[in-house]
């Protein structure tokens, strides 16, 4: 076994003595009190961006995971990247899994779930490692770097720092001292013994057990700029000292497996169960061809893209389920399954290839779940998002809400017939937009029939229940020798300036008499 270094010579590297012993920790973040089969997830997102769909499907599948079994879902924010972060990003994220029902129990004797507030921790879990020889301090500059990247580039060797490459792997404590007595500050770095001839075999809860090359990479673990730790080292000590069970990634973290599972081995610690998820793509408009959705060419990638626009959140939910659980969907139409959240997952049924996000399926799910909601709370789910995204003619279709909800109200008393042309909260208002005076644009392209709306007129009652509006109707088409429907399409055309809207004789009785008799005379 290498020797390490020795405690006072630890303290000078990392600036402090330890704060605690590994003995310490594990005492302060005892095994969690849970259920057998209970499940520990993190959602750990970096505060470098936007919150996108991937995100949120990463999110859905950690806190559908806990869930079901009765555990435990975290919120961890990722902040040692200080170079990335953008100002409000932890905000976003917070704000966005409150409005998508994506509850975290962040139990205080865990925490805390900064990264950035846990270097005591980082650094007493390093000490441990540099005193037992697993890691050492390196004071090669990024210059140096640089150089020994471009001299392996182009002697065909792979780029990092390892085996002959890690220039300061084997100091001695004298030459140590040296570079600390020069004002030099290190960064600690993971010594590796992986050789990449040999074979690490790593499981994967999709994929099963792969195997890849052993690491041989001296990772940074600990970085000199700020004494934070990167990605790597951090989620070690994470996912241990939280107890986390299962991590939820994308598979872009593939090539990271064997380094985690090195570390967790060399740490003597039982690494959590990973769940590589794969890519979210669509269908390219202009290709015709299948790819990952894009930041800059895709709007729908942005989770503040569904927000802002209205779409039921808990649709949204509803979609990304039926993506990552495909018999999901089956289940549903059989009413084997009301939601999502009384239907089980299994971490092996995710899918492993990129799955299609459709907007147009996404529409479908939108449709179904509006068409399930009672008419209160759809009035309440559009005056809340007009009061927070809408615009100022949104906020006076939603002033009256006794009328928002009349119109709101047409067609949905018969649970077999709902109408199902409601998509996002926007769409809805603009949907029923004709209701509103000043929304309403006539038609002036149709060729009305003014004889028979003349005639309409002349026998209108508001007060006619719908059998005796219709008999008018009909007497009305018999006289000119027309069909009713193509008087009633007049009537439409001329109260709402469209050929297709739901039934006409409720909207005549929303409308009012005023409305109605007004509309027919500007035609006429």
């Amino acid at each position: 076994m290498r020797n390490g270094l020795s405690k006072d010579l630890i303290a000078r590297v990392l600036g402090n003595a330890p704060k605690y012993t590994l003995d310490e920790l594990e005492s302060k973040f005892p095994p969690r009190d849970l259920p057998d089969g209970a499940l520990v997830t993190r959602f750990a997102p970096s505060p470098t961006g936007y919150m996108h769909v991937g995100n949120l499907y990463g999110a859905l599948i950690d806190y559908k995971l806990a869930q079901q079994s009765n555990g435990v879902f975290m919120l961890r924010i990722e902040d040692t990247d200080t170079k990335r972060e953008v100002d409000g990003a932890v905000e976003v994220v917070k704000s966005a899994m409150k409005k998508f029902g994506l509850q975290y129990r962040n139990e205080e004797q865990y925490g805390p779930y900064y990264q950035s507030q846990r270097k005591d921790i980082y650094h007493s879990v390093v000490a441990y490692l540099l005193e037992n020889g697993m890691a050492y301090p390196c004071f090669l500059t990024s210059e140096e770097m640089d150089g020994i990247r471009a001299r392996q580039t182009a002697s065909g060797f792979a780029t990092g720092i390892y085996g002959e490459w890690a220039r300061d792997r084997d100091l001695t404590e004298e030459e140590i001292i040296a570079h600390l007595n020069n004002g030099e500050i290190p960064s600690i770095r993971l010594y590796s013994t992986g050789n990449p001839e040999q074979r690490i075999f790593c499981k994967d809860a999709v994929r099963g057990s792969i195997s890849f090359p052993e690491n041989n990479e001296d990772t940074v673990l600990i970085k000199s700029n700020d004494g934070l730790p990167t990605y790597h080292f951090a989620h070690l000590v994470d996912d241990h000292f939280m107890r986390t069970t299962h991590v939820v990634r994308g598979e872009e973290w593939l090539p990271s497996l064997p380094l985690h599972t090195q570390m967790f081995r060399m740490m003597g610690w039982t690494a959590p169960l990973y769940i590589h998820t794969s890519t979210l793509d669509k269908i390219d408009a202009e290709t015709g061809k299948q790819r990952k959705m894009s930041k800059r060419k895709d709007p729908e990638n942005n989770v503040a893209f569904f927000l802002a626009d209205g779409w039921p959140t808990e649709a949204v939910l509803e979609y990304l389920g039926n993506i990552l659980a495909s018999g999901y969907e089956e289940a549903k139409m059989k009413g084997l399954a009301k939601s999502f959240w009384n239907y089980e997952i299994r971490p092996k049924k995710i899918p492993m290839s990129g799955s299609i996000f459709d907007m147009k399926k996404l529409e479908w799910w939108a449709k179904e779940y509006i068409a399930t909601l009672p008419v209160n709370t759809l009035v309440k789910f559009v005056i809340d998002w007009a009061n927070e995204y809408g615009n100022e003619n949104n906020k006076k279709q939603i002033a009256n809400v006794d009328y928002l909800t009349s119109v709101l109200s047409i067609e949905r008393d018969n649970p077999k017939r709902i109408r199902k042309d409601f998509i996002t909260w926007q769409q809805t208002l603009n949907e029923v937009s004709y209701f509103w005076d000043f929304l309403f644009i006539p038609n002036k392209e149709y060729e009305y029939n003014k004889d028979v709306l003349k005639e309409f007129i002349s026998t209108f009652d508001i007060n006619d229940d719908k059998d005796s509006w219709w008999n008018k109707i009909t007497e009305i088409a018999n006289k000119f020798a027309i069909k009713s429907g193509e008087l009633a399409m007049n009537l439409r055309v001329a109260l709402t300036g469209r050929t297709n809207t739901p039934d006409l004789y409720s909207i005549m009785q929303v409308l009012g008499s005023d409305n109605v008799l007004n509309r027919i005379n500007q035609i006429l």
